[in-house]
């Protein structure tokens, strides 16, 4: 392909997204949804050469660890620890309400037992990528239901770490011996990058902090995807490893790393949903959108219920509540991932996990932006039902 082809074809796609996002700035909502709807515009009416898709792929991963490293640098390790373990009980309820409907759709889909716990995992997953947007987007990273938010995502990145190597075992015939290693390593690194951001922490700052900005974003850019890189090898996932070195970062550094790495992130965060859109197979919609559909609308209940719930235990009132939940409602590049290790037993599984994710995807951001409209209907409905 030649230059001036890859520059026309990229700077078609990001004149693509600047309009969406104008569009979503004159509506007062998160842009998400629009990225998503202009993938599948795009996908429709270009055809993007080989060089353009992969940039757009390889953009759309770092718009994922960007997102998650900048929402580590919000929170210190004391509150990430303390929130952890306050909210254990909220991840086990999470794990009941999420896995399961995607395990029992498998099965009424007559999926293969492997293809059915992988739909599990589809149904499990909160994009973290996507609630870190909306909690930027609507300017909720301070407020006091978001550290649930934020102990959901990560105690599920913790349970992926065990999930994912024992299904990948499983799949390629791999002997118990080939699992039990895979998941000690997959925890094992997952604990040991934890431990590192939690005690050493404040020396990684230190180190960090130059006086030139230039080498300063170089450095924790650098940083953040080493980190990542080695996470993802490791079989854990690249986006909260690069959440673990924002959360390492603490003080002056986090700020001025926070105001270097912005524009950034914006920009592959954008080009990160896009991807989702892009990926969509508009043939294969109508074989799967009512299943997709159903088990949309099923977990979209039940993940709103655990964001509920869990705000309520921390004393949140009805609009935080309502914020928690909806935020909790959107699946994405992980659950494409899960679908993506079963198209070889179960080929549905592409398509249905990409559209259940353009749903949930669509749903959750454009519910949370009007949680001031929609949150009061609960109160009428709890003082009914008390009347």
């Amino acid at each position: 392909m030649s230059l001036g082809r890859l520059f026309l074809e990229l700077g078609a796609v990001i004149m693509a997204l600047a309009l969406v996002g104008r569009a979503a700035g004159r509506l007062g909502i998160t842009p998400i949804p629009l990225y998503l709807l202009a993938g599948i515009g795009l996908g429709a009416v270009m055809h993007l050469g080989d060089v353009p898709e992969k940039f757009i792929h390889t953009g759309a991963e770092l718009g994922a660890i960007l997102l998650l490293f900048v929402l580590g640098l919000e929170y210190t390790s004391e509150e990430l620890r303390g929130n952890l373990i306050a909210n254990r009980l909220v991840g086990l309820l999470d794990l009941g309400l999420n896995f399961t409907p995607g395990l029992v759709a498998g099965f009424l889909l007559g999926l293969p037992p492997l293809a059915a716990v992988l739909l599990g995992g589809v149904t499990y997953l909160t994009s973290s990528g996507i609630a870190s947007k909306v909690l930027s987007d609507l300017g909720r990273l301070g407020n006091r239901e978001t550290p649930i938010v934020l102990a959901v995502c990560v105690i599920e990145d913790v349970v992926m770490a065990g999930y994912l190597p024992v299904v990948a075992a499983l799949l390629i015939g791999g002997t118990l011996v080939t699992v039990g290693v895979n998941l000690f390593v997959a925890v094992g690194a997952f604990s040991l990058a934890f431990f590192l951001a939690l005690r050493y922490g404040n020396v990684l700052s230190r180190l960090m902090n130059v006086e030139s900005d230039e080498a300063l974003l170089l450095g924790v850019l650098g940083l953040v995807l080493v980190v990542a890189g080695v996470a993802d090898l490791l079989k854990v996932s690249a986006a909260i490893g690069a959440f673990l070195v924002g959360i390492a970062l603490s003080g002056e550094v986090a700020e001025r790393a926070r105001r270097q790495i912005g524009p950034l992130r914006d920009l592959f965060a954008a080009v990160f949903f896009l991807f989702f859109g892009l990926q969509l197979d508009l043939a294969a919609v109508p074989d799967v959108l009512l299943p997709a559909a159903l088990l949309a609308l099923v977990t979209c209940a039940t993940k709103f219920a655990v964001g509920w719930v869990g705000a309520a235990r921390s004393g949140v009132q009805t609009r935080g509540r309502f914020r928690a939940g909806t935020t909790l409602m959107a699946r994405g590049e992980f659950s494409i991932l899960i679908a993506g290790l079963g198209l070889a037993i179960a080929p549905v599984l592409g398509p249905l996990a990409a559209v259940y994710v353009l749903l949930t995807a669509i749903a959750g951001p454009i519910l949370a932006r009007f949680d001031a409209q929609l949150a009061p209907l609960f109160d009428r409905s709890a003082e009914r039902v008390r009347s």
